[in-house]
């Protein structure tokens, strides 16, 4: 038996054996993995970041019962959206529907979309990838921002995408917009960057600031889908288009979201920022003396005591020439971007003093109530006072809700625009006033924004004012 098994051992020589394995690997590689290679090379990276991302990507829809005839979009409040959505959702008689995108941010259900898409829903449902269907409910919302989270309930982790970075964009790399157009579930577009930090003019002289422009195809139902990078990282959220145009939309950079998710998720709402620095735009007279080669930055012209810009030492005279490494362009812009930092966050300014330019940190913070009778009188320049009774016969007047205005600043904001001592100061921002409790939690809200609109009462008439601190 030893020698058979010599035998059959020599009848395949080991060398012979080891070539024959090696024909057979170089066969299997050059024919048998054709298939493999190709499946590989049909994987690009648009692909996968679609396949890492896609079921994360839901349809929404909304209902909201209304009088027939006016359009689902149309807020004075929003002007902008307004114009570039009115015509794109479809209604059934007194009912108003529109389809809408979002994107899973936690496992938990919370769902990131547009502001517009659920605005003023009385339904809101939403549709996973795999079909299932969910009644969502509004987290939060804020309409400057255009941003809003909704909730689906599921005692399971649904699939979530990771925010990630848009400070790092780069006009000209491939973006990919998912979404739901006309009600078609997770279609895909890819394009290119075409521009970074867009600012979009839309009505009642609002402008719209910092967008992602991108030539990728949106239509009406992409609203509130994300845009990735290459990676498969969420970049931004699509919000817009030009219906005049082809190849130009819009969406809003994700480390804007950034700021503005957590308010919403946790308060409901977005609590704006406020430094307590009053600024000016920049003159011609103004860069020539501050030796400025090109017109950027804003002056600052007051510094409240107390505030986040006192106790980072500001001054007036200061000339502010970037918040969080982006150039301030104007007044506006400031202000825009002052209102987007989350309360309690630190941020950094650069800023021009005595020729030479140095770096404060400032902590953004809300307007205490304390402050609020010196913030109005130093910004806005009127004082206000209880409705007393006695002032109520006096004046005739037909109510005694509201705060009564008790003086004026000649050439202050509100003396140059006409109001007067015994006007009686009814909303803030659209806020109903009933007493100086009411005014002071409205202008601790509007404290750091760009523009206060007032509804004042004199005698019998009512009319609105708007005053830009």
């Amino acid at each position: 038996m030893a020698s058979l098994k010599a035998c059959r051992l020599s009848f395949f020589p080991m060398n012979h054996f080891q070539i024959f394995i090696k024909i057979v690997i170089l066969f299997f590689f050059l024919f048998g993995s054709s298939s493999w290679a190709e499946d590989d090379n049909r994987r690009t990276p648009i692909v996968k970041a679609v396949e890492k991302i896609g079921a994360s990507v839901v349809n929404i829809n909304t209902e909201e019962v209304a009088p027939a005839g006016q359009n689902p979009f149309r807020d004075s409040r929003n002007p902008f959206f307004d114009q570039f959505f009115k015509e794109f959702f479809p209604r059934l008689n007194n009912d108003r529907r529109s389809l809408g995108s979002g994107v899973i941010i936690h496992p938990g259900g919370y769902i990131l979309t547009n502001e517009h898409v659920v605005a003023k829903a009385t339904s809101i449902k939403v549709t996973l990838i795999d079909k299932r269907e969910f009644d969502a409910r509004l987290v939060g919302a804020d309409i400057k921002s255009d941003l809003a989270v909704i909730k689906i309930e599921t005692k399971e982790n649904l699939p979530h995408v990771d925010l990630g970075r848009s400070d790092d964009l780069m006009i000209g790399e491939t973006i990919i917009a998912i979404g739901n157009p006309f009600g078609l579930q997770h279609t895909v577009t890819t394009g290119i960057i075409s521009a970074l930090h867009r600012s979009i003019e839309g009505g009642k002289n609002r402008i719209y600031r910092d967008f992602i422009q991108l030539d990728a195809s949106i239509n009406p139902g992409n609203s509130g889908g994300p845009l990735l990078n290459i990676n498969g990282s969420l970049i931004g959220i699509n919000t817009a288009i030009f219906k005049q145009a082809e190849g130009i939309g819009f969406a809003i950079p994700i480390n804007k979201a950034k700021r503005i998710i957590n308010d919403l998720i946790r308060y409901g709402k977005v609590r704006h920022g406020w430094l307590g620095v009053s600024v000016q735009g920049m003159t011609k007279e103004m860069l020539r003396f501050f030796h400025i080669d090109r017109v950027k930055g804003v002056v600052v012209a007051q510094v409240m005591e107390e505030s986040p810009g006192a106790r980072a030492g500001l001054k007036r005279g200061d000339v502010i020439l970037s918040l969080e490494n982006n150039e301030v362009s104007d007044k506006s812009d400031y202000s825009e971007r002052v209102s987007t930092y989350p309360v309690g966050n630190t941020i950094y300014m650069k800023i021009l003093r005595d020729g030479e330019e140095k770096t404060v940190s400032l902590k953004v913070s809300l307007l205490p109530e304390s402050q609020v009778a010196d913030y109005v009188k130093m910004w806005l320049g009127f004082s206000v006072d209880e409705i007393k009774q006695s002032l109520v016969q006096r004046n005739r007047l037909a109510t005694s809700q509201g705060v009564v205005v008790t003086s004026v600043a000649p050439n202050s904001v509100s003396g140059k625009i006409g109001i007067r001592s015994g006007d009686i100061i009814r909303q803030v921002n659209q806020l109903r006033i009933k007493n100086k409790k009411d005014f002071k939690a409205a202008m601790v809200k509007a404290a750091g924004r760009d523009t206060v609109l007032v509804l004042v009462q004199r005698g019998q008439n009512g009319y609105y004012v708007t005053l830009e601190p």
